[in-house]
């Protein structure tokens, strides 16, 4: 039963970056189970709003009622700009329209905790957000002084237990197990609509089946070799499979094209947007990558995936909610093609 004589207000404030956007979608989930006439609004990244879209409340589907985009990168760019400060105290006035009863602040950084401060708040309203680091996590303990509620979290968190712990704080619930209560992260009906849907212009070039390759990250240390990529597309392509060798900046098309070149029908795409992203993957017969914001996607939608873990634990983001995804290597200890490979093709047996 809610504590709330009438359905309260709540923020959600996980502003960045693509993979830790996706592992906080299923507190929406969570909190819509126990409070479905809440309003639930959320601030994130401008460049992550197409995250959100999915699981905007429509006719027969109650979700996010708002998302708030927030263009803190780019405004950095341009502090001096009249047209910078005129978007922020528009951003702010937003912020000051809703006094929020709940704000679950799940990132644990300055600037997340600063957007706390900002918004409006009831006069009983709770501000919860993280006591501690998890590890190999970015946390700025200056943040704890923006909460009225700080919860402790286990060190070794999952990233989307990580934002239960906060949500049932912030609420007083138990704790959801992974046992016990579903993880979802966007409606079935639009994933199912997801596999239908006429993929970008720019992939033209894909015929079906074809295999994602995500081999690109931000930090090289989380790479999976280009030798085993090769070994491994040169496997897919004797299948019968595309291989697929997206980028996301000129250095990794660079990449890309060098893999390709060693493949027969491998291709590099154009780039794409992430919302060309999810039709794209969902269409994908695979999807392969290591630790970055698009395998994850992938794991998201259900779609089959090859996690590889190469320089990052895997107890933090690794997909444990579906039989669909394989999650292989750990910190330090990267697998091996015949590993990949073999998941690879289990789960295109499936």
């Amino acid at each position: 039963m809610s504590m709330y004589k009438a359905p309260p207000k709540i923020l959600l404030v996980k502003l960045s970056s693509l993979g830790d956007v996706l592992h906080n979608l299923p507190i929406v989930w969570d909190l819509r189970a126990q409070l479905p006439e809440a309003q639930i609004d959320w601030i994130v990244e401008e460049a992550y709003v197409s995250l959100l879209t999915p699981l905007l409340s429509r006719k027969g589907f109650r979700g996010i009622d708002h998302i708030i985009p927030f263009g803190l990168r780019r405004w950095k760019k341009g502090l001096l700009s009249l047209q910078t400060w005129k978007e922020f105290f528009a951003f702010k006035k937003q912020l000051q329209t809703v006094a929020y009863d709940v704000i679950i602040e799940t990132q644990g950084l300055l600037k997340s905790a600063l957007v706390c401060a900002l918004a409006c708040k009831s006069s009983n309203a709770v501000v919860a957000g993280l006591a501690n680091a998890t590890e190999f996590s970015g946390y700025e303990p200056i943040a704890r002084s923006f909460y009225n509620q700080c919860v402790q979290v286990p060190k070794q968190c999952h990233a989307v237990d990580r934002s239960r712990w906060v949500m049932s704080s912030a609420l007083d619930w138990p704790l959801p197990s992974r046992q016990e209560s579903q993880i979802l992260f966007y409606p079935q009906t639009s994933v199912a609509q997801l596999t239908h849907t006429e993929i970008s212009q720019h992939t033209s070039a894909f015929k079906k089946p074809y295999v994602l390759c995500f081999h690109s990250t931000a930090r090289e240390a989380k790479r999976w070799s280009n030798e085993n990529w090769i070994a491994l597309g040169k496997s897919l392509a004797s299948q019968g499979y595309q291989v697929i060798f997206p980028w996301g900046n000129l250095s990794e098309k660079k990449i890309s094209a060098q893999l390709a070149s060693q493949i027969d029908g491998a291709i590099v795409p154009d780039a794409f947007s992430i919302q060309d992203g999810f039709s794209i993957i969902a269409s994908a017969a695979l999807t392969i990558g290591v630790d970055t914001g698009l395998t994850h996607l992938a794991a998201v939608l259900n779609r089959p995936t090859v996690e590889i873990y190469c320089d990052s634990p895997r107890w933090k983001t690794e997909g444990y909610w579906s039989d669909q995804i394989i999650n292989l290597g750990d910190i330090q200890a990267p697998p091996s093609v015949a590993e990949v490979l073999s998941a690879s093709l289990k789960l295109l047996a499936q």
